[in-house]
């Protein structure tokens, strides 16, 4: 029997009529069953085809970088609506996009008119962005009821009015596997990017549906297993809708909080004792350490936290090595993968120690330098990730990043975020970084992140981040910023000395800047452009003395 294509309405129907009374998602108070789920979805999907919003055209009359369906911005904090409104448009065979809610009203605005916006679905407290950016744009606007007080924009629909509304099933139409899910990404460098996936191929790749062929190999599964998965980051990054949709496609009840506030490690802890919590999501460094410093004063009940997943930027090796001291029983999951690729490769962390490099997925792959061929096990070259088969469409609008990105080779699609990499004679990849990131340095090439992991291997350095600046004598020259630990004072020599005594001398930095606090994006990845700002105007030499 051939395997089943899936839409990610589909699946959802299979899960609410395995499971109806199972949790499906917990945000602080608010506890909605996989039935209620599944009604409310329906009642905001009738919503939005009255508003005449949903398909225009068909998958196979269009370009691989062209949308035929309702864009439909999200403007939203974690909370329940945000699952039930994706999957609300999914029905309607709409399209929600994620949208950045840190982002200046200039910047939104910009981003639903590259999409072509016909609905916004916003929380109260972010009427007067929306507002803003909007500039009379005519939109469908749906307010989420967020207790702040602030009044929803003239004419916007209460999300609960849309999803309780009363519905004819012939009026929904059937979702397609062709049918897209979009998700926009900033990554570490450049302006966002909407990034096109089929259902199906996303459904696959990374939301846990590998391998699921029949609604009856889903349903048994769900059936037979019950984790409780906890998304802490925001839902607005990939990473964090990929934890939601793997946890619930797995049959599991999905946790997140209220992010509308500034993070903090003691709610995440709280929220994984209270819940019961068996797999959490993380971003890195910038989560790691937070939850290290407050494990490190206070006690939690975290026994039956068994995975923590972590990817979308570094976890060092001693933040790693910390919280295995903290959580003995944890297995600490890296997770490599990007928007334009899905999660593709992965390594363990136990206390009995770590596989080097990350494991790739039956579809990861290295290719050539110059993106002809794909490597064999142990071949020397340094060439660049890359994933075959089930991999995104295209860029919403953009053929020439389309084609580069996502090219064609041997009459397969294939996806190339960018990253450099050897494949071991072992078949593991060994990550170097991101290209866009290297530092060439008098010839040289240098990948940032490997100089920032040693760096933060350093006892006084609580964080770092590596850039390039331009040097006379080597075109380009290594700087680092550094944050240090409280109290502790190190000589720009002494972490040059260190990391020369760890990996080649001429990727140490030569000169060092020292921050308070690196500044992050909201999702936890590294801003490299204030970095390398702050590294130019603020950097002394490291010199040797």
């Amino acid at each position: 029997m051939e395997a089943m294509e899936w839409s990610l309405p589909a699946a959802h129907d299979v899960l609410a009529a395995a499971v109806p009374d199972r949790e499906m998602l917990v945000c602080e108070t608010a506890r909605r069953s996989y039935a209620e789920v599944a009604s409310r979805c329906l009642g905001f999907a009738a919503f939005l085809r009255r508003h005449e919003l949903g398909l225009r055209r068909e998958r196979g009359e269009l370009a691989r970088w062209e949308c035929g369906q309702s864009p439909v911005a999200l403007l939203l904090y974690n909370c329940p609506e945000y699952i039930e409104a994706m999957l609300g448009c999914y029905r309607a065979r709409a399209v929600p996009f994620n949208v950045n809610q840190h982002y200046r009203a200039a910047e939104i605005r910009s981003l639903l008119e590259l999409l072509g916006t016909e609905a916004v679905v916003y929380h109260r407290a972010l009427a007067p962005l929306v507002e803003e950016s909007l500039r009379g744009r005519r939109c469908v606007l749906v307010d989420v009821d967020d207790g702040s007080g602030v009044p929803p924009l003239a004419g916007s629909t209460a999300f609960e009015d849309a999803a309780s509304a009363g519905f004819d099933p012939a009026e929904l139409p059937l979702p397609s596997p062709d049918d897209l899910y979009l998700v926009c990404t900033g990554g570490t460098t450049g302006s966002p990017k909407a990034v096109l996936w089929r259902q199906a191929d996303i459904f696959a790749s990374a939301m846990g549906g590998g391998g699921i062929e029949s609604p009856e190999q889903l349903c048994a599964a769900v059936q037979a297993n019950h984790e409780i998965w906890y998304a802490a980051p925001p839902l607005m990054h990939a990473a964090s809708q990929w934890t939601a949709f793997a946890g619930l496609h797995g049959g599991g009840t999905v946790v997140t909080h209220d992010d509308s506030v500034p993070f903090a490690a003691r709610t995440i802890l709280e929220t994984v004792e209270r819940e019961r919590v068996n797999m959490m999501s993380i971003v890195g460094d910038a989560f790691a350490r937070r939850l290290i410093d407050e494990l490190r004063a206070r006690r939690y009940d975290l026994s039956s936290l068994r995975r923590l997943g972590t990817g979308g930027a570094i976890t060092s090796e001693s933040c790693k090595q910390e919280l295995l001291e903290l959580i003995p029983h944890l297995v600490i999951v890296d997770g490599y993968g990007a928007s334009e690729t899905g999660g593709m490769a992965y390594g363990a962390s136990t206390r009995r120690g770590r596989a080097p490099g990350f494991t790739p997925a039956a579809d990861a792959a290295v290719l050539s330098a110059d993106r002809s061929r794909f490597l064999a096990p142990g071949e020397e070259e340094i060439g660049w990730t890359a994933r075959r088969g089930r991999v995104p469409l295209g860029y919403l609008g953009d053929r020439k990043r389309t084609e580069e990105t996502f090219p064609i080779l041997g009459g397969e699609r294939v996806s190339v975020p960018g990253d450099r990499a050897r494949l071991t004679k072992d078949g593991v990849i060994s990550l170097l970084g991101r290209d866009s990131l290297v530092v060439n340095s008098g010839g040289e090439k240098v990948f940032v992140e490997e100089v920032e992991e040693v760096l933060r291997g350093h006892p006084d350095v609580a964080d770092a981040l590596v850039a390039g600046r331009p040097s006379e004598r080597f075109g380009e020259e290594v700087v680092a910023v550094v944050q240090l630990r409280p109290g502790a004072i190190v000589a720009p020599s002494e972490l040059r000395d260190f990391t020369a005594n760890r990996i080649a001398r001429f990727k140490a930095p030569r000169a060092i800047a020292f921050s308070e606090q690196l500044r992050r994006h909201a999702s936890g990845k590294p801003d490299y452009a204030w970095a390398r700002a702050f590294a130019r105007e603020n950097a002394v030499s490291a010199a040797t003395r």
